[in-house]
C-alpha cells in the first residue's frame, strides 16, 4: 500500500496524529529528500516519542520520479510504503501524482492523508469572495512562456494562487503593478512560521507596502479574480485563415497559451 504523507510546511506542531502513525509504521520512506525527512523524524521523535522500527529510506525527487516508476513493479507496493516531500502536500508543486496514476492503473490500494498545504491555507486567510480558485504554482521565470503564463494567471476570471520566490518576488509585483493596478492581491510570507506576515492592498500600492529587509523567505501570492479575457476567434477559425502555419501557430498561441514550438509541430503533423 501507499499513503502520502503532507509534512508541516513550518510548524511543527501542525504535524497529525495519523500522519505521525504513518511515519511510524512505514517499512519504505520514499522521500523528496531523505535528509531533511530523517531531520523531521528526528525532531518528532524528541517532541512527541516517535519511536520507529528500523526502515528504508529512498530518494524520489521531480528528477527521478518518472524513472523510479518505470523500474518498480506492483509487488514493490506489498510493503507499507509512505511517500513524504520537504513541506506540505505531495503532488502540489511536489512529486507524487506519478505514484498515485501508478496505483491506480496497477489496481494498488493507496490514501492520502489531509494536513499542511500553503496554497489553501494562504487562500482562506487572502479573504477574497470568489471561492473558485486556479492555482499557477511557480511562473515560468522569463521570456514569452513568462509573459503567457502571467497573462493567464491575470485574465481567467478565477482566483488565482502563484508561488513566488523571494529574489523574483520584486519583478512579479512591479508586473502587477503594470498589467492590473487596482486589482487587490494578498501576500503570505512565511506561512505558519515565526516570521508569518500578510500584505495585501491592490498591485499598485503593494511594493511601497515591503521593505527588501523582509522579501526574504517564502511567499504565496493570491490574486483575485477579474473579468476572463473572452476571444471570439477559435483555433478552427485561424485554420481557416489562407495563412503560413508559422502564423497560424503564432495565433492559436495567442489564444490557447500552448507553446508555439508545439503548436506548429502539432498543425505540421496533422496536415501529413
Amino acid at each position: 500500500m501507499l499513503t502520502l504523507i503532507p509534512t508541516p510546511i513550518g510548524n511543527i506542531a501542525d504535524i497529525s496524529l495519523r500522519a505521525m502513525d504513518a511515519l511510524r509504521d512505514a517499512d519504505i520512506l520514499l522521500c523528496e529528500d531523505t535528509r531533511v525527512t530523517k531531520k523531521l523524524l528526528h525532531i518528532l521523535n524528541e517532541r512527541y516519542k516517535l519511536e520507529r522500527k528500523e526502515q528504508e529510506f529512498i530518494s524520489l525527487h521531480s528528477h527521478n520520479e518518472q524513472a523510479f516508476i518505470e523500474k518498480i513493479s506492483p509487488e514493490f507496493f506489498e510493503k507499507n510504503i509512505v511517500y513524504v516531500s520537504d513541506a506540505g502536500m505531495p503532488g502540489i508543486s511536489d512529486p507524487g501524482q506519478l505514484l498515485v496514476r501508478y496505483c491506480q492503473d496497477e489496481n494498488i490500494d493507496y490514501d492520502v492523508l489531509p494536513g499542511a498545504n500553503a496554497l489553501l491555507t494562504a487562500f482562506v486567510a487572502s479573504g477574497f469572495v470568489n471561492t473558485q480558485l486556479l492555482f499557477f504554482g511557480f511562473l515560468p521565470h522569463k521570456g514569452k512562456e513568462r509573459a503567457s503564463s502571467l497573462q493567464g494567471a491575470l485574465h481567467n476570471g478565477f482566483t488565482t494562487v502563484l508561488y513566488e520566490a523571494p529574489h523574483r518576488l520584486e519583478k512579479l509585483l512591479k508586473e502587477l503593478a503594470v498589467e492590473v493596478p487596482n486589482r487587490r492581491v494578498f501576500l503570505a510570507k512565511e506561512l505558519t512560521k515565526k516570521y508569518q506576515t500578510y500584505f495585501y492592498d491592490i498591485a499598485s500600492e503593494l511594493t511601497s507596502k515591503i521593505e527588501k529587509s523582509v522579501i526574504k523567505g517564502e511567499w504565496v501570492v493570491v490574486i483575485e479574480a477579474g473579468k476572463a479575457l473572452q476571444s471570439s476567434l477559435s483555433e478552427k477559425d485561424v485554420l481557416d485563415l489562407d495563412i503560413p502555419k508559422k502564423s497560424a501557430a503564432k495565433l492559436i498561441s495567442k489564444i490557447t497559451g500552448e507553446n508555439i514550438k508545439e503548436c506548429y509541430t502539432r498543425l505540421t503533423k496533422a496536415s501529413v
